[in-house]
């Protein structure tokens, strides 16, 4: 299943992750594409935000991982820095599979094997300084 959605602001970008946290039960994996700017750490502060967590979420480039908890879970990690899968499985990316928790991960490019295609795949177009083109494809999709 595809859609395809489209917003004209980094608000409007937060408020389609809050949107967005509604039609996602746990677990699920959250493969986010896209450029540096591109809008992906915005979805993550609106599906925090949808989830009802009480938090300040920002892009966890140096330390890896955020984990965001509440009575929904929200672990948010970034790629960027790591070259291989194996360097995901080396901080325990297994363990984090069999949380009850939406995992989204950032710079997934970069992991792409550690995936096993039951994920959610979220694709980020800039169309303008402001304006983006979200994608999603995965059979878990509302």
């Amino acid at each position: 299943m595809m859609r395809e959605v489209i917003t004209n602001s980094e608000q409007e970008t937060e408020a389609f992750g809050r949107k967005l946290a509604g039609e996602i039960a746990p677990p699920a994996v959250l493969c986010l594409y896209g450029e540096l700017g591109a809008g992906k750490t915005a979805l993550v502060r609106g599906l925090a935000e949808g989830l009802g967590l009480d938090c300040t979420v920002s892009s966890p480039t140096f330390t890896i991982v955020n984990e965001y908890l509440g009575e929904r879970e929200l672990i948010h990690f970034d790629m960027y820095r790591l070259s291989s899968a194996d360097e995901l499985f080396d901080i325990g990316w297994e363990d984090y599979l069999r949380r009850n928790a939406i995992l989204a991960v950032e710079w997934s490019e970069n992991v792409e094997d550690a995936f096993d295609g039951s994920e959610i795949r979220i694709r980020f177009e800039k169309l303008s300084d402001t304006s983006r083109l979200i994608t999603l494809e995965g059979a878990r999709l509302c």
